[in-house]
């Protein structure tokens, strides 16, 4: 009773803490594509176009949890940061209520999903490691309005349906085995995540597999598993904002961006050494235990991407981080041997205490750098400034040139930029977009080349750092923001 109290009341302060984040909600990363996405689905639900510029493309990142909140937009005249904030509350409390449905499919303990939420924030390396769809909890709070917390929060409801139907906990108290409906709805369910965050999905269905293995299902379990399988790809087959299955193509585009995944592991993971050991009994106790399975299945897509070369594959890792970290929950929960018990319970303590303190400079996004301790503050990333400042002049659905950095910030504000921030594979320009903005802001380039590119695009305004295009003909200076940035109209 008081170890399941002091947890509870751990949980409850990491979750107070991701609160008052998401209401200063700090930016970097990617939150401005995702803000650009919803303002236009607020002015265009059918026909968006491309969030970044000014283009008629699909766009993978149209998903129907960026369509509820372009909705909930339109209808309620809501500011984009405000929609997102909601946006985060809401997938925050999805992903709480998802992991303690799916912990409760493993432990019957009372502690074991409020420690299993601790050891999937706490519980990485000492080395900070944020990316999207990953857990660690300086990572949640840059990404907690991102679509890919969202869709793990759904990944662990998907996974707790999937052990209850398997083990034929149906509805009415009716075996699942005789039921279908609850297996199509898992399709459905399972192609909403791959929608939503394709990365995300992919964990999800590594994580389903394991499940289906676990359960040692006879062949009616498989046939109602093909059914569920079959609507969802008639599901993502359908969705009509981009074609989901063009996106097997994307691989060579995306690989650079995700090389440095495969970087300093040992620093950044290390603590979760103790979940892998904790997987080691659980293996011995169940061969097909569904946390090893899971394991096993995304080390191997994890390694098989860093063999082959394709970068990208590194997004799985959570499916090798995740059954990691719930099996060093659980483990000082169910060893049968008090003193063994109490041994993994020293273990966990200790890497967790390591692991909090690691992460300590997220209290910086509450309360600000200036108020933290020097040693904290130090651990403390300072998020962006965003382009609010252009705000007065630039308009909705004016053309912006500017350089990379600026351009992953202005769309969220309405604005289009030449080039996309980021890869974007439905652009089928992308590189003339890209190397005109390298040839505008290039020295020594005539102002006729640059007029050109100017009036190619449609642009109205530059935007750029430093006096690099003080007194160049044809560009009048507007306004002046943080770090040197100047805005400037195009006026001939």
């Amino acid at each position: 009773m008081a170890v399941h109290r002091a947890v509870a009341a751990l949980v409850l302060l990491v979750l107070l803490l991701l609160l008052l984040v998401v209401v200063r909600l700090p930016w970097a990363g990617d939150l401005g594509i995702h803000a650009a996405t919803v303002e236009r689905l607020r002015h265009s639900l059918l026909d968006p176009g491309n969030p970044l510029v000014d283009a008629d493309t699909p766009s993978p990142y149209y998903s129907p949890w960026m369509l509820l909140l372009g909705c909930v937009a339109r209808v309620t005249g809501l500011s984009v940061f405000v929609v997102l904030r909601l946006g985060a509350l809401a997938a925050l409390a999805l992903l709480v209520t998802g992991v303690w449905r799916y912990v409760r499919t493993l432990s019957a303990h009372r502690a074991a999903p409020a420690l299993a939420l601790l050891c999937l924030v706490l519980l990485w390396g000492t080395v900070l490691f944020n990316w999207s769809g990953f857990l660690g909890l300086g990572s949640l709070a840059l990404t907690v309005a991102y679509p890919s917390v969202f869709a793990l929060g759904l990944a662990f409801h998907f996974w707790a349906g999937l052990a209850g139907v398997v083990r034929g906990g149906g509805p009415v108290g009716r075996s699942s085995r005789s039921w279908p409906w609850p297996w199509l709805g898992l399709g459905v369910l399972w192609a909403v995540i791959l929608l939503c965050h394709q990365f995300s999905g992919v964990v999800a269905s590594l994580g389903g597999l394991a499940t289906v293995l676990g359960a040692r299902c006879g062949r009616g379990v498989w046939l109602r598993l093909g059914a569920g399988l079959a609507l969802g790809v008639v599901v993502l087959w359908i969705w009509p904002y981009y074609d989901f299955f063009a996106l097997f193509g994307a691989g060579d585009g995306l690989e650079p961006v995700h090389r440095s995944l495969y970087r300093g592991l040992p620093g950044r993971l290390w603590l979760v050494l103790v979940g892998v050991a904790a997987l080691v009994p659980r293996w011995l106790r169940d061969r097909r235990d569904p946390l090893v399975l899971f394991f096993v299945l995304g080390a191997l897509v994890f390694a098989a991407g860093g063999v082959s070369g394709h970068w990208s594959w590194g997004r799985a890792l959570p499916a090798a981080v995740i059954p990691a970290q719930l099996a060093a929950a659980l483990e000082p929960l169910e060893s049968g041997r008090r003193v063994v018990r109490a041994g993994w319970a020293c273990a966990l303590a200790g890497a967790l205490v390591v692991g909090a303190w690691t992460q300590a400079g997220t209290l910086g996004y509450v309360v600000g750098r200036g108020v933290l301790p020097e040693a904290v503050a130090a651990k403390y990333r300072e998020p962006w400034a965003g382009y609010h400042w252009i705000t007065p002049w630039v308009s909705y659905g004016d053309v912006v040139m500017a350089r990379t950095s600026a351009a992953r910030q202005i769309p969220a504000y309405g604005a289009y930029t030449v080039a996309p921030g980021y890869p974007d594979f439905f652009l089928g320009d992308e590189g003339a977009r890209v190397e005109a903005v390298r040839r505008f802001f290039a020295e020594g380039t005539v102002w006729a080349e640059r007029w050109g590119i100017l009036r190619e695009y449609g642009v109205r305004w530059v935007v750029d750092r430093g006096v690099g295009l003080r007194g160049v003909e044809g560009l009048r200076e507007v306004a002046r923001g943080p770090g040197g940035q100047v805005l400037y109209a195009v006026v001939r």
